[in-house]
């Protein structure tokens, strides 16, 4: 399947003032442009965030960045 057409289902929530992505379900775009959703949990509050899913980058050492499966980039310290 096209990584394009899957999409990643967050719940958000705040504590300390940062943000924290979780991970509740896995959404896929069909080829009328409608989307399937399955979901592994339902947010509390009810506000769920899709995102573009991004493939895992390998890497052969530090300070390399990587995507990340919520579509954010990190970079790894150098040890």
């Amino acid at each position: 399947m096209d990584a394009s057409k899957i999409k990643m289902a967050y719940s958000i929530s705040e504590r300390n003032g940062k943000s924290y992505f979780n991970k509740v379900g896995i959404g896929f775009v069909n080829k009328d442009g409608s989307w399937n959703l399955k979901l592994e949990s339902f947010p509390i509050n009810g506000e769920i965030h899709i995102r573009d899913y991004v493939p895992r980058e390998e890497s052969d050492g530090p300070g390399v960045t990587r995507a990340r499966g919520n579509g954010q980039a990190r970079t790894v310290a150098a040890e």
